[in-house]
């Protein structure tokens, strides 16, 4: 039991170096320009995004904002805020301060959206009368999402899914499950960011190259890739751009999937 308690600390003291280290990376002043407007009053999300609830996340997650030198740090940082910021953004062409500053705008899925039931996944399913709709800063859907980022975080999500949307931390840490989990064939954004992924004859031939573009194809890459150019890829890129500069890093190369085969 001894050993267990001194193991314990020490997880405890390592992931609270981490956020500690991620703060220090990224200050509230800095998180607050970058997500300049989501608690507008016509935000969705008004006041449900903090900094304190994105920092209690990335406790979670050990490599998250960890993994490298201090510029891949922070360009992870700043993909990760872009990625979501477009999933979430209520920014148009003539917003105020532009539309990427309107990241993180909304929490759940607009419109009419459907239970996104999948009845064959007998290892996670349905709960009754339970959607799973976008929720949150990826819009996490489906229940076969739902239930191993739930797992992961130690929240039944299939059952509880409102979770998503109505407790900030546990809402960026779906999140960040989805960023830091690999989805075979697909590598985990967190590898493709940092410069861990190798990609592989068959990534080669259909054009997956490493940089920002291919973590498009991840989360997307069905709608958005092989089709040069696009407003979504477009909006992503954007959203990238200034916040790489905000962070004071470059963005790398192969920023888009104009010419990437989608995974299989």
């Amino acid at each position: 039991m001894r050993i267990l308690a001194l193991i314990s600390l020490s997880l405890l003291s390592i992931l609270g170096a981490s956020a500690q280290y991620i703060s220090s990376l990224i200050s509230k002043a800095v998180f607050e320009n970058m997500l300049k407007h989501r608690n507008d009053a016509a935000c969705q999300g008004k006041g449900f995004y903090t900094y304190e609830a994105f920092i209690a996340a990335a406790k979670a997650f050990g490599g998250f904002g960890t993994t490298g030198d201090d510029a891949t740090k922070k360009r992870e940082i700043a993909a990760f805020l872009a990625r979501t910021s477009h999933e979430t953004t209520g920014g148009w062409p003539t917003a105020p301060d532009g539309p990427y500053a309107w990241g993180y705008c909304f929490v759940t899925e607009q419109g009419n959206p459907p239970d996104y039931c999948d009845g064959n996944q007998q290892q996670y399913p349905c709960a009754a009368g339970k959607k799973y709709f976008g929720r949150g800063p990826i819009q996490i859907t489906h229940n076969y999402n739902y239930g191993p980022a739930g797992t992961a975080i130690g929240s039944n999500l299939l059952a509880n899914p409102d979770l998503v949307a109505t407790d900030p931390t546990i809402s960026f840490k779906t999140a960040l499950w989805f960023w830091m989990t690999p989805q075979s064939p697909k590598p985990s954004s967190h590898d493709v960011i940092t410069g861990r992924w190798t990609p592989s004859a068959a990534d080669s031939a259909a054009g997956r190259v490493p940089g920002y573009g291919v973590i498009t194809n991840i989360i997307n890459g069905g709608i958005e890739c092989g089709k040069g150019s696009t407003t979504q890829q477009e909006d992503r890129i954007g959203f990238y751009k200034r916040y790489s500069g905000i962070m004071g890093v470059g963005t790398g190369n192969n920023l888009d999937c104009n010419n990437q085969r989608p995974f299989a």
